[in-house]
């Protein structure tokens, strides 16, 4: 595991904190019970509901440590205590593209990048064109299709 710290906001460790007490409470009791089923019908080596069950508490196993290892290691910033006239972390855009179309992103931490919410990670290629800059700035994003240009009309921090 590693020591990076990782920065979420204060919606994005909440969220992960529901997700691990759900695994913990709700997920785990519900997989060992479907376990001790399967178990009970006789000849594990052939019995489908035992192997599909252990493998969904591998996965269920495997989501809490990597959950737990994340909130340990969480740098957890409140985006509506933040002033800056630049975009930094937990910054939310407001963006109109070569096309005139407007885009609003919030920059948040990996674990809790949605993009159909407008949630992007502070580690996408958006999001490393814009940290550090201003309203009326240009920002230029490097993807598979070629340069996208953005101007920067709005920058809040809520």
């Amino acid at each position: 595991m590693s020591e990076d710290k990782v920065p979420l906001t204060v919606l994005g460790k909440n969220a992960l904190e529901a997700e691990l007490k759900r695994l913990k409470s709700e997920d785990r009791p519900a997989i060992i019970e479907a376990i001790e089923k399967a178990r009970a019908l006789g000849d594990l080596s052939e019995n489908a509901e035992y192997h599909s069950a252990k493998e969904k508490q591998s996965f269920i196993e495997g989501r809490i440590a990597d959950i737990g290892d994340k909130l340990a290691r969480a740098e957890v910033i409140d985006p509506s205590k933040l002033e800056s006239e630049k975009i930094v972390f937990g910054a939310t855009v407001g963006l109109i593209d070569e096309s005139g179309a407007e885009k609003t992103y919030q920059i948040v931490g990996d674990p809790e990048a949605d993009l159909a919410n407008g949630k992007i990670s502070v580690s996408s290629p958006i999001a490393r064109a814009l940290l550090g800059k201003e309203v009326g700035d240009e920002a230029i994003v490097r993807s598979p299709k070629g340069k996208i240009s953005y101007e920067i009309v709005k920058l809040e921090f809520r």
